[in-house]
């Protein structure tokens, strides 16, 4: 299967579920397939746009409804929601417009909204002008990118698979930077609980 019928195939499939977590390197190498021909532009948005929105509404709601219950089973997100719930308290209306631009916050800040009471058409209203904005942005980018790319491998026809490789590449690199610094801060934190006052 070429690197052209497999995008076709499957690169919406792929945009969706990216978009679901931390999607931004699958949005824009979405975009990027756009500006190469392989995908339409307006779907890799649309589906990114869907995809976004109805998890985002998920955790609002899992929070909203079995919150309390939620984090007594998971310590983890008991101390990461405790300071997104501080964050709430004092920006409420930036950190529901803006989350998704912030790495790491894609799911508890949702779930921590839902447990704060904020009413759900509030919610709704912040979660669909982020979600354009966040869409729009990393479509865009992967989209212009693509012009840059092109530009740069003009000499090597058909050879878009080190562009998409490229964007891959330095996707993960950072996805891995930020599990290694999360992983750190719980270290810390749970030696700083062991330690006697």
């Amino acid at each position: 299967m070429t690197l052209e019928v497999f995008i076709a195939t499957y690169g919406y499939y792929a945009i969706a579920l990216g978009a679901c977590f931390e999607g931004e390197t699958i949005l824009v190498l979405g975009g990027l397939a756009a500006h190469q021909g392989y995908l339409s532009f307006p779907g890799v948005l649309a589906c990114a746009f869907a995809a976004t929105l109805a998890t985002d509404h998920l955790y609002f709601y899992l929070g909203r409804h079995n919150g309390l219950a939620f984090l007594t089973r998971r310590p983890r997100w008991q101390a990461k929601s405790a300071r997104v719930m501080d964050l709430i308290r004092r920006y409420q209306t930036p950190l529901a417009l803006f989350f998704r631009f912030l790495y790491g916050l894609r799911a508890i800040v949702p779930f921590s909204l839902g447990l704060s009471g904020i009413s759900r058409l509030r919610f709704s209203l912040f979660d669909l002008l982020g979600s354009v904005a966040w869409v729009s942005f990393y479509g865009a980018l992967g989209f212009f990118f693509g012009r840059t790319g092109q530009a740069l491998l003009q000499e090597l026809p058909r050879k878009e698979y080190i562009l998409f490789a490229a964007v891959a590449f330095i996707g993960g690199l950072l996805w891995a930077r930020y599990r290694w610094r999360l992983r750190r801060t719980i270290r810390a934190a749970a030696n700083n609980k062991k330690t006697p006052v």
